[in-house]
């Protein structure tokens, strides 16, 4: 993999980056210059992949967060407000599965954790960093969807919280038109995740692509000279 130092000077925030898609991604924009902001659940999590992303010649400013705390989502806007005066590149990359159960049998608090984590949480991203992606020469906004938004047997909660994040983001991006701000959405395909794993505890994962094998789809959205904009990238 050629290091081109195409988010040089960047600052980018990627949710969900201790561990999966959000972690390869996190390394990758290190790796090409980018300052980075870092959120996860656990403090320890995200020291671990800190470790990796200054080996990557990277350096990354932490937040240990759970986005279920909606309000503290708009304190981190501020406080990169506050530090860097804006946002070049944002990743919506945090999720939960839930349970794959039919779906008169999703239990309701699971209902409301999974729809705030995928969902509601992205929209208060998008509502905390927008001024801050405007405030960027090049502001580009990336969310993590998925192929079960179509709607399939036993997925009606993660697939739900991914259709209306798809309307939400493209809607989204087309408010942004006359703008310098480029949004889009990411399909990644089957992945060798632990939320794959869990979903299909009987596929083999090495048959699978690795997280570090989609960056450079991740790389071109984010990237100052990118042109696409309002799509649902299909990254396979």
């Amino acid at each position: 993999m050629t290091q081109t130092g195409r988010l040089a000077g960047r600052i980018a925030l990627v949710t969900g980056a201790s561990r999966g898609i959000g972690a390869a991604i996190a390394k990758r924009y290190a790796a090409e210059g980018a300052h980075l902001i870092l959120t996860a659940r656990t403090e320890g999590a995200l020291e671990e992949i800190d470790d990796e992303v200054r080996a990557a010649g990277g350096t990354a400013t932490l937040v240990p967060l759970d986005l279920q705390e909606l309000d503290k989502i708009e304190q981190l806007g501020a406080a990169i407000h506050e530090r860097f005066g804006r946002l070049d590149v944002l990743v919506g990359n945090a999720g939960l599965l839930g349970d794959l159960t039919p779906v008169p049998h999703i239990a309701l608090k699971q209902w409301d954790r999974v729809l705030t984590v995928n969902l509601t949480a992205n929209f208060r991203l998008i509502r905390s960093m927008d001024p801050l992606l405007r405030a960027s020469d090049a502001g580009r906004a990336i969310f993590v969807s998925s192929g079960a938004a179509k709607g399939k047997a036993f997925w009606g909660l993660y697939g739900t919280t991914k259709a209306a994040l798809n309307t939400l983001v493209l809607s989204y991006a087309d408010e942004l038109e006359q703008t310098n701000v480029k949004v889009n959405l990411v399909n990644p395909g089957p992945i060798r995740t632990s939320m794959r794993a869990q979903a299909m505890p009987g596929e083999d994962p090495m048959s699978l692509r690795t997280p570090e094998e989609i960056t450079d789809c991740f790389l071109d959205l984010a990237a100052p000279d990118c042109t696409r904009h309002g799509e649902l990238v299909q990254a396979y």
